[in-house]
């Protein structure tokens, strides 16, 4: 399979960008007070940028050239989409930027580290192992699984600024020696071949133009015997392209995070095996009859709350949570203390959370389709 053309990488030029527009905000203690910090005319041209991507077209309404010029640029855009967000994900979420399942009366912040514990087992991350993180975010998933496993864990990253974030986050909780964080970009990655002895992604690869495009690097840079393992955001098989509210919560889904080109399961499991693994299992963690949804937050539904203290993280999510969220962040922006487009990234991420659900509740999407997938020796 033909992916689109390769973005060429030029990491001084986004190392000067970033010191431009979040100057020394990584050193901020997160949310709303790194936003504080911002330069307004860059964050504004990112903000123009971005938006641009998904043009001024009725909801559900492309075409085949629109993708196409999506994927693309899909390394830009997914630069673009976290120079915006990552502050608010901190704020409203956590530094872990992934789903979870939930049991009945669990934290949230407990579940989210049993996620990741989950993925570390089944790929079977171990001490002394040289790992993997492909598209490590700010850094929360590796340094929870180097503590869970006490494996060196290698995080790669687009982004300058989360890159500086996780390498802050680790300094501060002693955990430097086990973590380090690369910039790179996923579908040209800069390592050896046969490099790592366990790879893993939670959530990140759907950013990818060409699942098996990047599932290829992953399998060059892998170990032979070495295993990959993947919670894979995909459309389900049940998913109509041509039904217009289907395609308006997938465009949904794919504008307000940032992804140039979500594909069925089907196509996942193909481009995982045509990478050359041997698929050793899959299994949709969204679809195991859980009592407590694992969207519940994001739906703001306060009667699945495993603690008072996820009340906050709950509110948030609440329409009235959002509304005041979104009018003080406006607020801030009139009074200039907040660049110009936050206002608009905080209310694409509510479009984002009301398409998830939305793709949820009429079983056309999942966010944690795990595939576990093993290089072989010869």
């Amino acid at each position: 399979m033909t992916g689109p053309p390769l973005q060429p990488e030029d990491h001084e030029r986004d190392a000067r960008f970033t010191g431009i527009l979040h100057g020394k905000s990584s050193e901020a203690h997160g949310g709303f007070r790194a936003m504080r910090s911002k330069d307004a005319k860059a964050h504004e041209v990112v903000a123009d940028e971005y938006f641009k991507h998904w043009g001024t077209k009725e909801a559900g309404v492309e075409t085949a050239d629109d993708r196409a010029a999506r994927r693309s640029q899909y390394a830009n855009l997914t630069q673009q989409y976290y120079n915006l967000s990552t502050d608010l994900y901190e704020n409203g979420w956590c530094q872990s930027f992934h789903f979870c399942r939930f049991a009945p009366g669990e934290r949230f912040h407990q579940a989210i580290a049993r996620h990741e514990h989950y993925l570390a087992m089944r790929t079977g991350i171990k001490e002394g192992m040289k790992v993997l993180d492909v598209g490590c975010g700010v850094g929360g998933p590796a340094r929870e699984i180097a503590k869970f496993s006490n494996a060196h864990i290698t995080g790669l990253n687009n982004n300058d600024y989360q890159i500086q974030r996780a390498t802050r986050y680790a300094q501060q909780e002693g955990l430097s020696d086990r973590l380090d964080f690369v910039k790179g970009d996923f579908m040209q990655m800069g390592f050896p071949d046969n490099h790592f002895d366990a790879i893993y992604a939670i959530e990140a690869t759907v950013h990818a133009p060409d699942l098996e495009g990047v599932y290829r690097e992953i399998f060059r840079v892998l170990k032979p015997g070495g295993v990959f393992g993947v919670y894979e955001w995909l459309m389900l098989d049940s998913y109509d392209d041509s039904d217009t509210e289907q395609r308006q919560i997938r465009q949904g889904i794919e504008q307000g995070n940032g992804i140039s080109n979500m594909v069925k399961v089907a196509d996942g499991l193909a481009a995982i095996r045509n990478a050359g693994f041997e698929l050793v299992f899959h299994d949709d963690l969204a679809a195991k009859g859980d009592t407590v949804p694992w969207y519940y937050p994001i739906a703001g539904d306060f009667k699945h709350m495993g603690s008072i203290w996820d009340f906050l993280t709950i509110a948030r999510m609440t329409w009235w949570g959002r509304g005041l969220a979104h009018s003080f962040i406006g607020a801030m922006e009139n009074l200039r203390l907040f660049p110009r487009g936050s206002r608009k990234a905080a209310e694409n991420l509510g479009l984002a959370s009301d398409c998830l659900v939305a793709g949820a509740r009429q079983n056309i999407f999942t966010p944690m389709y795990l595939m576990i997938g093993k290089k072989p020796m010869a």
